[in-house]
């Protein structure tokens, strides 16, 4: 995969995240995000209820507990290889039908929405504090230069490596969902997945999102900071955002 900047004003930390300042520490800005008070709830558009969630089910899997899901593991990874290099041409590991890569280690947790062994949506969570090998987690591995695909100022700050901040990435929705259904599939999917984090101890969920996301996020009424420049991945832009766990509400 190429990659390539927008043209844009640089961007200090500070600007970009005021709570990082003055000190560029992952564990201050928790510290402060938890502490301050929340804003008054503002009423949450409503979302369709005519197509419903039907028989839509979620499933958090780990390599501990992957053996009590049958074979929803399988199925998706399957369905990431549709998404990430049968649409998307990504170019990333495959094999037998599956996608995956690196970080799909046993300190990774698979989040899965599937319906009648169908696979809906799903999205990866791993800490920051991950190690394999030469590897952590993407965005620290980009900023260090290991990663070929990603730029190394994808953040504006120095990757944190904390026990309360985790990583999303491969979220995504089947092609297969119609329209009618996505908006509520995608708001199950982000609480499943802002649930499963919060679940592992995660104040914090970082990762890259395409930089439409501010569109969907303002329908689903969620809130992500901009911790990154624009940039291009294969013609789409791409930004890493930070999600607060404890701010969204269901």
């Amino acid at each position: 995969m190429k990659h390539a900047h927008a043209n844009i004003k640089a961007v200090s930390g500070r600007q970009a995240l005021p709570e990082l300042a003055p000190a560029v520490s992952p564990t201050a800005m928790m510290e402060q995000a938890v502490a301050r008070k929340p804003e008054p709830a503002s009423p949450k558009p409503a979302l369709p209820t005519d197509a419903g969630l039907g028989n839509i089910r979620t499933s958090v899997m780990s390599f501990s507990t992957m053996h009590m899901h049958g074979d929803l593991l399988l199925r998706y990874m399957q369905a990431r290889k549709k998404i990430f290099i049968d649409r998307l041409k990504w170019h990333v590991p495959q094999a037998d039908g599956m996608e995956f890569d690196q970080y799909d280690t046993p300190m990774c947790r698979w989040v899965v929405l599937h319906e009648y062994g169908e696979i809906i949506g799903g999205v990866r969570l791993l800490p920051t504090t991950s190690n394999c090998g030469v590897y952590t987690y993407m965005l620290n591995d980009a900023q260090r230069g290991i990663l070929q695909d990603l730029p190394t100022d994808v953040l504006f700050f120095k990757a944190p490596i904390e026990a309360g901040i985790w990583e999303a990435s491969r979220f995504f929705i089947s092609d297969d969902v119609p329209s009618k259904r996505r908006l509520e599939v995608q708001n199950m999917l982000f609480r499943a997945m802002n649930d499963g984090a919060k679940s592992e101890g995660a104040l914090f969920i970082l990762g890259i999102v395409p930089y439409i996301w501010a569109r969907w996020a303002r329908r689903l009424d969620v809130s992500a900071t901009p911790i990154g420049a624009k940039f291009d991945i294969e013609g789409t832009k791409s930004q890493a955002v930070l999600f607060n766990t404890q701010s969204l509400e269901h």
